[in-house]
């Protein structure tokens, strides 16, 4: 089971706000034009997220240092 990643309150707004603007546009090619850039967007995030991944992979782990008393 994948864990979930929370969004901020800010986040949480700014969908819903976007949300708000996509239902009450009835042009069909602004439409477009929107879904043509968060496809563009969540590919881009999607690269971005696993290039992170592989920069963690390939860096050596750093030794676990015992706290001192």
């Amino acid at each position: 089971m994948e864990a979930q990643i929370a969004l901020t309150v800010s986040q949480q707004f700014e969908i819903e706000r976007f949300s708000r603007a996509i239902d009450a546009n009835a042009d069909a090619e602004q439409l477009r034009s929107i879904a043509k850039q968060l496809l563009q967007a969540w590919h881009t995030q999607k690269a971005a997220t696993n290039w992170v991944i592989q920069q963690q992979l390939s860096q050596p782990l750093a030794p676990v240092v015992p706290p001192q008393s």
